[in-house]
């Protein structure tokens, strides 16, 4: 098996990048998988897998990174036919977590080694891919706090995501959006929109675990919370695992929708990532777009 392997330096678990380039060209080698190992700094991960994507001879690109990177890789991939392994490198990898697949580096190259080719759904809004999921309003203000923070506090991710997430509860807002999709049509007010790649297990303050990668679906959940008490309340529920989906969250699931705005633009997080896109907001399900190596059943 001969695979391109794109590793993104900043991944959150790589400490010495010498060290684990060699542990990782070690790890293929054990394998028993020809592996063409190329460490990338984050500015370049867009070229590097593209062009990873097109090269002839390879029987699949290898991702080594968080969310973010796979979905980059997955962008590129999508319907080509060539399949993705998933060196989970990142800080909570979803995908691998939801997919299956194993943390440790030795365990991720042997799965890409033996595993199986399955067929799993892919999302995007405004033409952009993700893997996970997308949301409008208190998560992206936290992820745009916490890399500030990082950038000029010099924190780690982890405290820099705690007081960004203190930091945007306290500036509480709710935004005006209309959805609009097949058989919903709905104005909304919400602190928070999130948009999944396939149904997500409803929680508050951190991600539900996906039972299905190929459902076909996009599950909306809009919170209800009116106030920064309400939202408190409804935090302090789902620690106790109490949140009630009917109570607390506005629900749809759908294989498209239209978020539309009282503004021309909003930051939109994707994958743990942000941007800021016109609106209205074009999300869409591409039902098995992308083949992924996961181990076998």
């Amino acid at each position: 098996m001969r695979v391109r392997a794109i590793v993104n330096r900043a991944g959150g678990t790589l400490k010495g990048i010498a060290e684990e380039e060699t542990r990782i060209v070690e790890a293929f080698r054990a394998a028993g998988v020809v592996a063409d190992v190329r460490m990338t700094d984050s500015a370049d991960i867009y070229e590097a897998l593209k062009e990873a994507a097109q090269a002839p001879d390879l029987d699949a690109v290898v991702a080594g990174g968080g969310d973010g990177t796979l979905s980059c890789a997955a962008g590129h991939l999508a319907e080509t036919g060539r399949p993705l392994g998933i060196l989970p490198l990142g800080t909570l990898n979803h995908l691998a977590r939801d997919a299956g697949i194993p943390a440790g580096i030795e365990e991720a190259a042997k799965t890409i080694a033996e595993g199986q080719v399955r067929e799993i759904d892919l999302a995007e809004v405004n033409g952009r891919v993700f893997v996970n999921n997308s949301s409008v309003g208190l998560y992206p203000d936290m992820v745009m706090l916490r890399e500030l923070e990082q950038e000029k506090l010099g924190r780690s991710k982890r405290r820099a995501m705690l007081s960004a997430s203190l930091a945007s509860l306290r500036s509480f807002r709710r935004h005006r959006l209309w959805i609009s999709a097949p058989g919903l049509e709905a104005p909304i007010r919400t602190p928070l929109l999130f948009v999944g790649n396939n149904r997500y297990h409803v929680t508050l303050f951190g991600l539900g675990k996906r039972e299905r990668l190929d459902e076909g679906e996009l599950c909306l959940y809009a919170i209800r919370a009116k106030s920064r008490l309400h939202l408190f309340w409804a935090g302090i529920r789902g620690i106790f695992g109490k949140l009630d989906q009917q109570r607390d969250f506005i629900t749809a699931y759908v294989s498209e929708a239209e978020i539309s705005a009282d503004r021309p633009v909003l930051v939109v997080s994707a994958d743990g990532e942000t941007f800021r896109m016109e609106t209205p907001l074009r999300y869409r399900i591409r039902p098995k777009a992308l083949r992924l190596i996961v181990p076998e059943r």
